[in-house]
Order: C-alpha cells, then structure tokens, then sequence
C-alpha cells in the first residue's frame, strides 16, 4: 500500500511540473521569442506576430496568442518586441527584435502603435507584404506607424500620410475614441448578413473594457461585428444613449445609431501584384482577450487568412495562467525580457514604475 502511495505522489508531482515543463518548449534572443511547430492544422505555417505599443499590452497579448497557435494549432509562432538590449521596453518605438524572421513569415499578426523602425526592419515588412501574406490586426494597428522620416522609402506607412498602412491596407487609421476611454466599454453585435461567415465559427457575443473607436471601413470591407458602447465598464450595463458628432462630416448621431463596426475582413491588391487578407478588429487589448470569444475570433482569423478550414469552435484556452493587465500608458512590466512572457507573467502592476534617476 505504501508503495502504492508513493507512485500516486511521484505521478502527481509530474503533473503538477507540466506547465512548467511546457514554458520550456521555446527559445528565445533579444526581443524575439518561438514556439515551435506542432501537430494540428497549422504544421508548415509561420505566423510571425508583431509587439509595440504603449498603451494596450501587446506585449502580453500576443506572447499568450502564439502559444495558443503554437501548441493547440500546431503553427510555428515567432513573437517580436520593442526592446532595449533585450529588455522588452514597448515605448522604444524604433525597435524590432530579429526582423529577419519576417523573411519567412506565412502570416502576421499586428499589434503596434507609431512605430518607427528603421529602413531594413521596414524593408522586411514591406517584403512580406509585397508577397501577399495575410494580415490580423488588432487595437492601434490602425495606426501602427508614425515618425518614419520623410527621406525614407517607407515614409507612406505613417498614419498621418493620408492614413497610412492603416487606410490603406488595413481599411481605417486612427479617427477618434467613439465611446468615453476608460468610462465605456464595448459589447458586440454581428452585423446582419455575417452570421454565417466561418471566420464567425464559436464566436458569441464579446465584452471588452476597452472603448470602440470611431470607424469607417471601406466598401470592399465585410463588417463582422459592431460596438455597442456601454453606459458603464461592466458587461451588464444599458446601451449608451449619448449622441456625438462623427470627425467625418461633424454631423451628430447617437452613438449606436448605427454602431461603429470593430470588425472586419478585406482582400487587398499591394504593389507587388499580389492580394493581401486583412482581417482587422480595433478591439483586443490584453485585459479585452480575457474574453474567449475574441481570443477565438483572432485565431479564425489566422486561420481564415491562410485559406485553411476555420474551426468550428477552436480551443483558445490560454496554455499557463494568464492574468492581463489593465490597459494604461506606462504599466507594462519593468526589466522583463523575452523569454519571460513564455510563461506565468507576474501580478498586474497597480502603479506606474517610478522613472530611473539618470
């Protein structure tokens, strides 16, 4: 019996260090981190997913998105940050780490805000456009460049020259928060005539803490899902009742009637005489893919730009315990490196860091 005792607590104790053991199934540089390929559906395919921006901790979310895609879908997952000398800093804006994994991306996944990186980062994400690779983009990739100098090649990416990578390719750049930041968040509806749409597949309605944005995709552009703004922060809150004048026209219309799309797909012609899939969502700040719904919606989304089957309801459970931060500017953890966001992140922060004395 005792023997019998002893199996049971050496078993349990290797179930216990299996997470642990799974962090271990990576490798990692400065500012870059890869999940390996695996069995499933996405075997053969890199997807190459893209961390810089101040406000909406990209540089969580995406890291937790490729270990989903990585060990329950099978893809090859390589995460790039902002950093400084390996210390992932998401407001060092002029930073990637390895571009040259772009060189083999299948697929990209975008989470940026005004970036500004230099010519041969660039020129790499200009390529792997060129080629016609598919494109998730979430939050503030509508304006994911600004600052790109003038004298550069690239200089057409910047949000402020007549919209950018975000209007152009993307469908919007930024306009305006359409719901009162940090006061209304947003709940989805599908729009009519979509429900049906596989990148929809295991998709219910999504609650996200974070405002809808003022929006205006193109008419190439199939609208998924809208924004309902909220009276409040919490899922159970009325519709928001309040009227606002649209950056378009300036002319006044409650801000639900109709509500801003925060969803949707497009296929777009590039200079390199191929087509682009862009599936865009101006929601999924780390705290918003604390809904599985969204979490799930981003996966299709991958898997809809790559021409595979969409699941009809794919696992997007998070592979170690995922507690995102609350979105803020300067809240992002200090002194981490890549290979830290591989597993268990520490406590969301409560308060900004204070600054280093220089």
């Amino acid at each position: 019996m005792k023997r019998h005792l002893h199996l049971w607590a050496a078993l349990a104790a290797l179930v216990l260090a299996l997470p642990a053991v799974a962090a271990e199934a990576f490798t990692s540089g400065p500012g870059w981190l890869e999940f390996p390929a695996g069995k499933g559906p996405g075997a053969g395919k890199h997807v190459v997913l893209l961390v810089g921006d101040e406000e909406y901790r990209s540089e969580e979310a995406l890291p937790m998105l490729a270990r989903i895609l990585s060990e329950r879908h099978g893809f090859k997952c390589t995460v790039l940050f902002s950093h400084d000398d390996g210390v992932i800093n998401p407001n060092n804006g002029a930073s990637l780490g390895k571009p040259e994994a772009l060189d083999t991306a299948d697929a990209l996944v975008l989470g940026l805000r005004f970036r500004k990186w230099n010519d041969g980062a660039l020129a790499k994400f200009d390529a792997a456009i060129k080629r016609g690779v598919p494109i998730v983009a979430t939050r503030t990739s509508t304006h994911a460049f600004s600052g790109i100098p003038k004298e550069s090649a690239f200089v057409a990416y910047n949000w402020n020259n007549k919209g950018g990578f975000g209007k152009n390719v993307l469908g919007e750049t930024w306009v305006s928060h359409w719901g009162n930041h940090k006061g209304e968040a947003t709940r989805t509806a599908v729009e009519p005539g979509a429900e049906k749409l596989a990148i929809l597949n295991g998709v219910g309605a999504i609650f996200g803490d974070t405002d809808v944005y003022e929006a205006y995709p193109p008419a190439d552009a199939q609208i998924l899902l809208r924004g309902l703004v909220l009276k409040g922060m919490n899922p159970q809150d009325p519709l928001s009742e309040r009227a606002k004048k649209r950056a378009t026209d300036k002319q006044e219309q409650g801000v639900n009637s109709p509500a801003m799309a925060v969803a949707w797909t497009r296929e777009v012609p590039n200079a390199g005489n191929t087509k682009n899939r862009v599936f865009t969502t101006t929601m999924a700040s780390a705290s918003d893919l604390a809904d599985e719904s969204l979490r799930r919606l981003l996966v299709n989304g991958v898997f809809w730009g790559l021409g595979l089957e969409v699941p009809a309801k794919a696992d997007v459970t998070p592979v170690v315990e995922w507690k995102p931060s609350k979105y803020s500017f300067n809240m992002f953890h200090p002194g981490l490196k890549a290979e830290d966001f591989a597993g268990v992140l520490p406590p969301p922060l409560t308060t900004a860091p204070a600054k280093k004395k220089k």
